[in-house]
């Protein structure tokens, strides 16, 4: 595909609300300033019922980079919202291959510092605040993880990183063996690779493969999920080895008989819904979520 069927293949995707969660009590479409200019970001705010400020996770949808908007993501940030519970913001970013590395994750760090300065304003608590995202959504989730560690802040509490992409230019044993060629597969890693990188050299900087960092110390405590036919499995799993052996609180789930992306199957898969229970138990106990009741 060209750049621009493969963005409408991918917005055909979008889920519909899922009835089996409640939905939150306010959905606000607003902008923030990046590092080249205004970008949107999507607050859910979940009923409180008279408690204090709520905990805050800040998502970035998937896409590898190249597709993908705060729409593809909307209703897996509404489930998060209501069952973990907490503040959830979707924030935006510059896409490949206009804006190669790292205008996304600049611009996600920008959102992560945006969020901590003005959850306040929407019931939430900038002194708890995690991170997540699934696909390349997950990497720049890790990524800001580094980067706030390097650059002193802000403070992240946790991190729930999806079947995500660990390290560019690496042929793994999961990208040779996952040919799925219907869906997402190993042609569809480089190909995303291969856009988001205007240089293949800039893929040695963590923040675009976080499993080239030198030191994994110091990171906050992570849930990595990942998927037995996704092509991403062996990378996602050394990151999970990388961290624990770095001191990093860790818990690994690899999800069996299943590709990549399959969280979004929530509606008609059980174990898509057990795999974002998964996701809010760990945040609701890294989030200290028994505080607000």
């Amino acid at each position: 595909m060209s750049v621009d069927e493969a963005r409408r293949a991918d917005a055909e995707t979008e889920a519909g609300f899922w009835e089996w969660i409640r939905q939150p009590e306010e959905v606000l479409n607003l902008e923030f300033t990046g590092p080249a200019g205004t970008l949107p970001l999507r607050v859910y705010r979940p009923a409180n019922d008279g408690h204090g400020p709520l905990p805050v996770l800040v998502y970035f949808f998937g896409g590898g980079f190249v597709v993908g908007s705060l729409d593809t993501s909307d209703a897996i940030c509404r489930a998060l919202a209501s069952m973990v519970p907490c503040v959830v913001v979707s924030v935006g970013y510059r896409l490949a291959p206009e804006h190669p590395f790292p205008a996304a994750v600049d611009d996600s760090y920008a959102g992560l510092k945006w969020v901590v300065n003005h959850v306040s304003e929407f019931g939430g608590d900038g002194g708890r605040v995690a991170v997540a995202g699934d696909s390349n959504g997950g990497t720049l989730a890790a990524a800001i993880s580094l980067m706030a560690r390097d650059h002193d802040g802000p403070p992240i509490s946790a991190q729930a990183l999806i079947y995500p992409a660990m390290r560019s230019g690496t042929i793994t044993k999961s990208i040779r063996d996952n040919v799925d060629p219907m869906f997402f597969n190993g042609h569809s890693t480089v190909w995303f690779w291969n856009l988001y990188l205007a240089d293949p050299a800039d893929g040695e900087s963590p923040y675009a493969s976080p499993l080239n960092a030198a030191d994994h110390s110091g990171l906050p405590p992570t849930l990595m999920i990942t998927a037995e036919f996704c092509p991403l499995v062996d990378e996602g799993e050394e990151y999970a080895e990388a961290l624990s052996l770095a001191g990093v609180p860790v818990h690994y789930h690899r999800y069996a008989d299943l590709p990549h992306g399959f969280v979004i199957m929530a509606p008609v898969l059980d174990i898509a819904k057990e795999a974002l229970d998964e996701i809010a138990t760990f945040l609701r106990e890294r989030l200290g979520c028994d505080e607000v009741g």
